[in-house]
């Protein structure tokens, strides 16, 4: 693919007896959304904890902008802009929702973490990180929440808040598990309206899992779809969902 920022080379996964990955090969284009489809058991969070770095492939290899990356650390792709969000958020739920954002920044990564923000030294120590985190939660709607605290918001909205949080630390791929899931389907939309204006305005590549094809799939450039530690499709959204082999994947599941 044109402008890979993102490969899987055969990677292969197994628990025990269990095969979760079977030679599965793919690539994401630069500043694009792409989705990982299939259903339950397919492999999709597997693969997913693979690129991210939660777990090693047993056999294959990763690359990041042609730079192996298979056997290196979350924390090392972090560093590098590889950053994963998981299907619960991760939140600091009795801090605000701006402090929340400001958290993964350059500066509070450089220096304790909670001594800052219990202190309140980043009112008047960082101001251009204050508004950096203020345009972002105006980019996901949240601005007008910016004193809440995390743990008044919807689960939708925490959502939003951790997608804020990401990109405070200026990644480059995002990885997001069922951003979607239990988020009622307007703000499920709104969700997929601002990863796409992410992409467009930041250049942004995500790779998502996500099992609400309805609502994920009109605002994807790419899909892959996975059954049984397979890539059995690939395309755009309208070749993949119509694909015969899919449709059996998700209605064989369903018996």
């Amino acid at each position: 693919m044109e402008g890979t920022v993102l490969r899987v080379s055969s990677v292969s996964k197994r628990f025990g007896g269990l095969v979760a990955l079977d030679n599965v090969s793919l690539e994401v284009g630069r500043s694009t959304i792409t989705l990982l489809i299939g259903p339950n058991g397919s492999g999709k969070t597997t693969l997913i904890n693979v690129v991210g770095g939660v777990l090693k492939p047993d056999t294959g290899a990763i690359y990041y902008e042609d730079k192996d990356i298979t056997y290196m650390s979350p924390a090392e792709r972090f560093r590098l802009g590889i950053v994963r969000t998981f299907q619960t958020p991760q939140l600091f739920r009795s801090l605000s929702v701006l402090e929340n954002v400001l958290i993964p920044s350059k500066y509070f990564l450089e220096e304790n973490v909670f001594d800052i923000v219990l202190s309140n030294r980043w009112v008047t120590k960082d101001r251009e990180q204050v508004q950096r985190a203020l345009e972002i939660l105006s980019l996901l709607r949240l601005d007008h929440l910016w004193d809440a605290p995390a743990s008044s918001l919807s689960g939708g909205q925490m959502k939003l808040l951790e997608l804020g949080r990401i990109l405070m630390s200026e990644p480059r791929v995002v990885l997001l598990d069922e951003p979607l899931a239990g988020v009622n389907p307007a703000l499920a939309r709104e969700i997929m309206k601002r990863l796409r204006e992410i992409r467009d305005e930041l250049g942004v590549t995500f790779l998502i899992v996500e099992h609400r094809l309805d609502l994920a799939s009109s605002y994807a450039d790419y899909v892959y779809a996975l059954h049984r530690g397979s890539v059995i499709s690939r395309g755009t959204p309208d070749v993949v969902l119509k694909d015969s082999l899919v449709l059996e994947a998700y209605i064989g599941s369903s018996r």
